[in-house]
């Protein structure tokens, strides 16, 4: 994230990267407390669940982890450092789940630690923010297997 950050978030897909495949690529973070026993969880756009926080790597961002700090950004008012590279993950959604609006992605996470959490973000006013367990995460992650799977892949204390 540059030292000048936006309130604005990002919204569309005009500049959305995708793979060879077809797939949107989306970069997320799994936001640790300093001593790895809680993440930051944000509520989803409809606040009807909590995720972590991800979205598209767009055409004008020189790699993931500039995408993946822009998301925590906007969507969770961290500014954050990565701390380690937790991998791609597949999306496991089958046909009848993907659709032109909702296409099949293809994730990388990153693991970061949250040096500073600031009042006032971009998407306050559609996402909520909690600091929650392993096992209380887990539990919210459950029906998100590419997100249930970052989280299992992070340093986090269970």
């Amino acid at each position: 994230m540059s030292s000048s950050t936006s309130m604005t978030a990002r919204s569309g897909r005009d500049k959305q990267r995708y793979s060879p495949a077809g797939e949107r690529l989306v970069a997320g973070v799994v936001p640790l407390s300093p001593d790895k026993t809680r993440v930051l969880l944000i509520q989803s756009s409809r606040r009807t669940a909590w995720v972590l926080p991800k979205g598209g790597w767009e055409n004008d961002e020189a790699t993931a982890i500039d995408a993946a700090k822009r998301e925590a950004w906007e969507e969770a008012g961290i500014h954050c450092a990565v701390t380690k590279d937790l991998g791609r993950i597949l999306d496991t959604r089958g046909p009848k789940e993907v659709s032109s609006s909702a296409p099949k992605a293809l994730y990388q996470f990153y693991q970061v630690r949250v040096d500073k959490e600031v009042a006032e973000w971009p998407e306050k006013h559609k996402r909520g923010r909690q600091w929650m367990s392993y096992r209380e995460a887990k539990e919210k992650l459950k029906s998100r297997p590419e997100l249930l799977e970052a989280l299992e892949k992070s340093e986090i204390v269970k």
